[in-house]
């Protein structure tokens, strides 16, 4: 049996979480609807983010436990070294660019 690492029930997370998540999930569902909606679509749907919210989505539903760890990890660069220039960097992405250049 696994240890409790909440003093709460499921069903008292649940009831304490549910409409505010509810709320969270129907803002991601809008805001790709509105990536749909926009001119050039294709484009976007191309984008390494708009990948990234896939990508994280799908482990959202196949992803048995760590979820949140798991979603940090597949939003953040995996590589060990640091790029040979930061030049063209404007900032955080939210997501890694793949190394791109």
């Amino acid at each position: 049996m696994k240890a409790r690492s909440c003093p709460l029930g499921a069903l008292e997370v649940l009831d304490a979480g549910f409409l505010e998540n509810r709320a969270r999930l129907l803002e991601v569902a809008a805001f790709l609807d509105r990536v749909d909606r926009a001119g050039d679509p294709e484009a976007a749907r191309g984008d390494y983010r708009y990948l990234a919210l896939r990508r994280a989505l799908k482990l959202l539903l196949t992803c048995p436990e760590g979820r949140a760890l798991e979603l940090q990890r597949s939003f953040s660069d995996p590589t060990s070294e640091p790029r040979a220039s930061a030049a063209g960097l404007k900032g955080a992405a939210g997501a890694w660019d793949g190394g791109r250049p």
